[in-house]
């Protein structure tokens, strides 16, 4: 039997299931697969997949029944997203069906920092805990060294062609690339909320040591790397792309990117092992792809293209999941990533709290690191109701792109019935279907409304569409998200934006390509202040970004960094090794 997840935290419940995991083979058995597909990763628990292989194996099947997880807008907290979408595959399990999940590879930054890492929660996880948390197989380590190693081309090119005259780097066989220093386009990463390394400056300590610039550190994760994981379909495309990643501007204005440098071909190989989705499993032994990363506020934030092709190829119900509320990982997911891939999902499940509606509604909002306001240990039907128009926004863009929605309420033992019946009539109401959730507590068991909701929503017609057409003037992109996804009146721009813009429009390789906005997560509006459904605002759009390799256009909204902070209380105080067995305690 299982850990109670009440009396223990979450590390020592996946502690103890993991004495009863599947092997990979064993999974393999279930779904599908052959052992010679699969490519095992220190130990018998954890291996890549061969999607290759699979696809060519597998290409006259018919696809699986194709769902996407999604949110209301999160408090500071989160609101169970992760442990929603495996508690879903666990309760299609209970239910006969041969299922699978995509989600995204923790970043180290939320692992050590506040949010803790992505397992998903109580009887709900996804196992082995602690590789999962700490480095998986090694994808956000290759997607580091081969953009960092972008950046040591970058600056290595600029010392020398700095130092060299020009009869001189003639005998040395390469054009020189003129590059502007005042005009470098991107930075270095690393994995973790480092704020004292947003804004840096490098080269100091003389000539030998490079040019003197400013330059600035974001999180890997939001690297154009990562983002071209998640939507490359194959190697080939991975390598295309990964050549036209623009590094900087010449001195005439004109890009330089990585194939410029000759570094495109060295940055795919370090990307070679990480083509790969990696198998893991959930605390009830289903199958659990591992692919691509996290934060859909300032990157793309979804599970990869290759992952949910194998899912649906291997499974009847393929659960994918995408970052943050919909209107941020669920738009992203339609307008780019089912843009890219050619697939249309059947369903979408728009997970949702009490205390999360509640603090829509009026509740005070909670702090990250500190206890739970009290004021969310009570009933309180009168916060919940207002707090449900935020539930309700949620529904309306999931049914703009022709979407059978699900709410999904996820749970807590604080909830009185009064409060979950209200959000249940109100999400009716509004044209969704409701299924509460236990998944936390009983594990699939606890979530088998939500799977027979699903079931319904699959089997009924749908006619998804996207938002915008590739054609469409880019401002009329950006407002159409504005105002159909946000509820934006309209959008603003600087001089800069509203200056790379008409760079864009003139650009005919770039200006078709769908948009990636960069936008807080913790509400509707470019102010993460402004809870529920804010009325009367404009968006406020302060820059544009390109990333050519990836193929997205992307507008930066209001106040948000590529490089969030660490916590005066980060959960790393609290992580630990056992001496005796050399078991991670702590994580969370």
């Amino acid at each position: 039997m299982p850990l109670d997840p009440r009396n223990h935290a979450d590390w020592e419940v996946a502690a103890e299931a993991e004495t009863r995991m599947k092997s990979v083979y064993e999974l393999a058995a279930g779904m599908n697969l052959e052992n010679d597909e699969l490519l095992p990763y220190n130990g018998k628990y954890i291996a890549r997949v061969d999607f290759k292989r699979v696809l060519s194996r597998l290409s006259e099947k018919p696809d699986g029944k194709y769902i996407d997880v999604t949110a209301i807008t999160p408090t500071p907290l989160g609101e169970g997203k992760s442990t929603s979408t495996i508690g879903l595959v666990q309760g299609l399990a209970k239910r006969g069906m041969r299922t699978s999940a995509a989600i995204r590879q923790p970043s180290g930054g939320p692992t050590m920092n506040i949010k803790g890492s992505a397992a998903d929660g109580g009887l709900a996880q996804c196992i082995p805990l602690t590789p999962f948390s700490l480095g998986l197989t090694g994808d956000i380590n290759n997607i580091m060294n081969a953009h960092n190693l972008a950046m040591v081309a970058l600056t290595s090119r600029m010392q020398h062609e700095f130092n060299y005259s020009d009869e001189q780097w003639a005998k040395r066989g390469m054009p020189r690339l003129d590059i502007d220093p005042r005009r470098v386009e991107i930075g270095w990463v690393i994995d973790f909320c480092a704020q004292a390394l947003r804004d840096i400056v490098t080269g100091m300590g003389g000539k030998q040591n490079g040019l003197m610039m400013e330059s600035r550190f974001q999180i890997a994760v939001s690297s154009e790397v990562m983002a071209i994981l998640a939507v490359a379909r194959d190697l080939a495309d991975l390598r295309e792309r990964m050549g036209r990643i623009v590094v900087a501007r010449n001195r005439r204005g004109e890009p330089v990117t990585t194939r410029d440098l000759e570094v495109d071909g060295a940055m795919t190989a370090w990307m070679l092992d990480s083509i790969n989705p990696t198998l893991m499993q959930t605390l009830e032994g289903q199958p659990v792809f591992v692919h691509a990363g996290p934060f859909a506020n300032i990157a793309v934030g979804q599970s990869s293209i290759i992952a949910d092709r194998l899912g649906l190829k291997l499974s009847d119900y393929h659960v994918t999941e995408s970052g943050f509320g919909a209107d941020i990982g669920f738009e992203k997911f339609c307008n780019i990533k089912c843009r890219n891939s050619g697939l249309k999902p059947n369903a979408a499940v728009i997970v949702a709290t009490v205390r999360a509606l509640k603090c829509h509604g009026g509740a005070p909002i909670p702090k990250p690191g500190r206890p739970m306001p009290e004021e969310y240990k009570g009933e309180n039907i009168e916060w919940v109701e207002r707090g449900c128009a935020n539930l309700v926004h949620h529904i309306s863009t999931v049914k703009e792109f022709g979407i059978n929605p699900v709410v999904c309420i996820n749970v807590f033992h604080t909830d009185t019935p009064n409060e979950i019946a209200r959000i249940r009539q109100i999400a009716e109401a509004a044209g969704a279907r409701v299924a509460e959730s236990r998944h936390w507590e009983f594990g699939g068991e606890g979530a088998l409304e939500l799977a027979d909701a699903v079931i319904d929503a699959c089997n009924e017609p749908n006619d998804f569409r996207l938002l915008y057409d590739g054609e469409a003037a880019l401002h009329e992109r950006i407002g159409l998200i504005a105002s159909k996804v946000y509820g934006a009146d309209g959008v603003e721009y600087s001089a800069e934006a509203r200056k790379k813009i008409e760079e864009i429009e003139k650009d005919d390789q770039l200006r078709h390509c769908p948009v990636c906005m960069v936008k807080t997560h913790l509400s509707l509006s470019d102010d993460p202040n402004l809870k529920g459904v804010p009325k009367g605002w404009r968006l406020n759009v302060r820059d544009v970004l390109t990333y050519r390799g990836a193929g997205f256009i992307v507008p930066v909204a209001g106040e948000i960094s590529l490089m969030p902070g660490t916590a005066s209380d980060p959960a790393y105080r609290r992580i630990d090794v056992d001496t005796e067995s050399g078991r991670v305690t702590g994580l969370f």
